[in-house]
């Protein structure tokens, strides 16, 4: 796997003309806007990248754009990839230790997510503060190689303090409010009964989505350090009566999707 890791990385440094990174960026549903806002960008297709698989899900253009944002060389996933399109865990993740190749220092994963807690509202921003995962799934599963990483890697400083302090700077200097909280993260691709979402809430639970917890997983692993948001487009199952539908998540992210790149162009100037 680390071959092959090397592989992709070498052709995304060829791609991008040598040009080194210093954050990359996952955007999650309806997020992907953001990508367009970039300077000097090269866009490179998931399925050019060898050893790369292709994003099937809706509204995730599946590539990669390289660019300048508020002064900083970032790369944009615009798209992910998710273990409800038939991807293993390995699979969904693979980007994140590729990303470590390329020279880059810092990771933020974002995401479009239910809310739980009953104090949020649609439109909020969380900064996740720590994740549960009830995938039952993990990207580490298998042989090792530590070149990577370690066999056993601390999950207690995945979302260090100092980048969560940050992102709460950059909503200051933004005049916006950011709430923190647990993300529970599961398979998907149906949404969760009401009886599931009562259940993480009493487990701890503030948000819940259906990608982020791979790709945190391999950031531990193979030790980048993680700013992950969630933009609460609907709220879970069960807390209005609604019922929850794609069409409610694409159209609140759009709504949405002014501030929250605000938001990201001012943490990246901060990082």
């Amino acid at each position: 796997m680390y071959e092959k890791m090397r592989e992709s990385a070498a052709f995304l440094s060829r791609a991008f003309g040598g040009r080194i990174p210093s954050v990359a960026l996952v955007l999650g549903s309806g997020l992907g806007p953001l990508a367009d806002e970039l300077k000097d960008p090269v866009t490179v297709p998931f399925g050019e990248v060898p050893h790369f698989c292709r994003s099937t899900a809706p509204d995730h253009a599946g590539r990669l754009v390289l660019g300048e944002l508020s002064g900083k060389t970032v790369l944009c996933m615009q798209g992910r990839l998710h273990g409800y399109e038939g991807y293993t865990p390995a699979e969904v993740s693979y980007p994140i230790p590729v990303f470590k190749l390329l020279g880059i220092k810092t990771v933020i994963l974002t995401n479009a997510a239910g809310g739980i807690n009953l104090d949020f509202s649609v439109g909020d921003f969380m900064v996740i503060d720590d994740h549960i995962n009830l995938t039952g799934k993990s990207p580490l599963t298998g042989p090792n190689d530590d070149r990577v990483g370690p066999r056993f890697n601390d999950m207690c400083h995945v979302y260090p303090k100092d980048l969560r302090d940050l992102a709460d700077q950059a909503a200051k200097n933004c005049g916006l409010s950011l709430r923190h909280g647990v993300y529970v993260g599961v398979n998907g691709p149906q949404y969760e009964t009401a009886a599931e979402i009562r259940m993480f809430r009493a487990m701890g639970g503030d948000a819940v989505g259906m990608s982020t917890v791979f790709e945190s997983i391999a950031a531990a692993h193979c030790g980048l350090p993680v700013l992950a948001v969630s933009m609460i487009t609907n709220m879970a199952a069960g807390v209005t009566g609604n019922a929850l539908s794609d069409e409610e998540v694409k159209e609140m992210a759009a709504k949405g999707g002014e501030q929250f790149q605000t938001l990201m162009r001012e943490i990246v100037a901060l990082l």
